[in-house]
């Protein structure tokens, strides 16, 4: 009896393995045509639909920012005692939202987890967007927009030079380094795709455009030879900057000597919690992904998914476990007032603000213990969209809750923020939206290279190349060698 259990078991496990990562066994011919037609042809009404929404909201974004700056950061809800509030909130909000892209794109190929191919590139555009969002919030919450310029450690008239030991120098580093390498690995990415488009266009402004950035790719061995090169450096310098970046923005907090923020466990908190809310991002607009566009849920399917739920479910423990390690450092510590803020902050004004963070990071993702709700699309959709609202609430309750309640009770102020508040950030959602969606119709939202990568008929010893080629794919690679032969007529005349 334990043979046969231990059988079937070995059994299940091998179709696990041999289960291919792109459904419904597609052919190269047929993952170029699916990915490029998204690009080709008039947008759907869907897309539409969510472009008039998101460019909406961006415009709201940009008349509160042209207030913002005739009118000064005073119509904020900040105060003396908050002076961080919703704009310091937003700001990590954003940046963490943008690791996930990173991990994706550079932690992941070097593990060489093939199932990454079918979310980078999408979650290294998302990674962009986000960054943009962020420097939004750290260029605007300055104050005087216009001599934003003196962050940049350049030689001035003034003979003046930059305070290094400033938190807002460090995010001006991290943001610039992480934006460029970011970008880069992007585009890097992007090269094969674009000279693929551009040999499909017509002739015409869309097909110089894209001759244009694709840097005259012939796809030689020479050139996958470099390219793969670059590529790889890219991604080892990537690498570095999902712990780095968090970990300065972290310090920005960490430094300080306030109650609440002046903790060792900011760093590998903060890495964690970005990497949580960056893959509940990439899940979120994946699922969106293949509501517009349905050919993409063969490329995006239920593998991709339910990996990115099992990440969200262990990156969401790591975060619990780093809310309990607080109350036990400032329990273990012996300081009142890094005791007190605690305590307030479970049951003072602002409790509803932690127990909402509570149950959306710690309660919610434990749903995805069950594999039924772990691939159940709904509701892998909720959970993500309530992981970033929690997220959302972890940083406003870090940034608030410690400045609202400082050593003097006399200086203790409640924050409401106010109309503008909620206008800029609903704003800067419409920013990130439009962005995504006009990247979703102009650019490759898959890596068509690395996804044939994948594909079985890519490895040289596939059986498909044998005597022992079945049915199935003897169609396939017919009616592949068909659409060549056609595309070839059609050149000659």
């Amino acid at each position: 009896m334990q043979a046969t259990v231990t059988a079937v078991e070995e059994k299940k496990r091998q179709e696990a393995i041999d289960k291919p990562l792109i459904e419904n066994n597609p052919t190269f011919h047929t993952i170029t045509q699916d990915v490029a037609e998204v690009t080709e042809n008039p947008a759907p009404k869907a897309w539409w639909i969510a472009f008039g929404i998101s460019f909406a909201a961006a415009l709201m974004w940009l008349c509160t920012i042209i207030y913002l700056i005739f009118k000064g950061i005073g119509i904020w809800g900040n105060h003396t005692t908050v002076g961080w509030a919703w704009d310091i909130t937003n700001f990590v909000w954003w940046v963490g939202i943008g690791h996930a892209g990173t991990l994706i794109s550079a932690v992941l190929f070097l593990f060489r987890q093939k199932w990454r191919t079918s979310i980078n590139r999408f979650s290294e555009a998302m990674t962009i967007f986000a960054v943009i969002c962020a420097a939004t919030f750290v260029t605007f919450h300055t104050g005087r927009q216009w001599l934003d310029y003196w962050l940049f450690p350049v030689p001035n008239q003034m003979q003046m030079w930059t305070n290094f030991r400033s938190p807002l120098m460090w995010d001006v580093f991290a943001v610039s380094t992480y934006f460029t390498v970011s970008l880069l690995f992007w585009y890097v990415g992007l090269i094969p795709d674009l000279a693929t488009l551009r040999d499909r266009a017509k002739p015409g402004l869309r097909k110089y455009i894209l001759g244009f950035f694709a840097m005259g790719w012939r796809g030689g061995n020479r050139q996958w030879k470099h390219y793969e090169k670059a590529y790889l450096i890219l991604a080892g310098l990537s690498t570095p900057l999902v712990l780095s970046v968090h970990s300065i923005v972290s310090f920005d907090f960490a430094t300080s000597i306030l109650p609440g923020w002046h903790t060792t466990i900011f760093p590998p908190y903060f890495v964690a919690g970005a990497i949580f809310s960056g893959f509940a991002m990439v899940m979120t607009l994946a699922v969106l992904a293949r509501i517009v566009y349905p050919k993409m849920q063969a490329i995006i399917n239920m593998q991709h998914l339910e990996k990115m739920n099992i990440i969200m479910l262990v990156t969401g423990m790591m975060v619990g476990y780093a809310y309990g390690c607080e109350f036990f450092i400032a329990w273990y510590s012996g300081n009142e007032y890094e005791a007190s803020i605690f305590i307030k902050r479970a049951t003072g004004p602002y409790a509803w603000a932690y127990w909402s963070m509570i149950f959306c990071n710690v309660v919610v993702p434990q749903v995805f213990w069950f594999k039924k709700l772990r691939q159940n699309i709904p509701v892998m959709f909720i959970v993500s969209i309530l992981i970033n609202v929690g997220m959302w609430f972890e940083r406003f309750v870090i940034t608030v809750t410690s400045l609202s309640t400082d050593f003097l009770p006399s200086s203790w102020k409640y924050y409401n923020p106010t109309i503008f508040d909620v206008m800029t950030f609903v704003g800067s959602l419409g920013v990130f939206m439009t962005l995504f969606l006009l990247f979703l119709r102009f650019v490759p939202m898959v890596a068509m290279f690395e996804v044939k990568g994948v594909l079985p008929q890519a490895n040289p010893h596939w059986e498909g190349y044998g005597h022992h080629t079945n049915g199935h794919y003897e169609a396939h690679a017919h009616e592949e060698q068909k659409q060549e032969s056609e595309l070839s007529a059609k050149g000659g005349h």
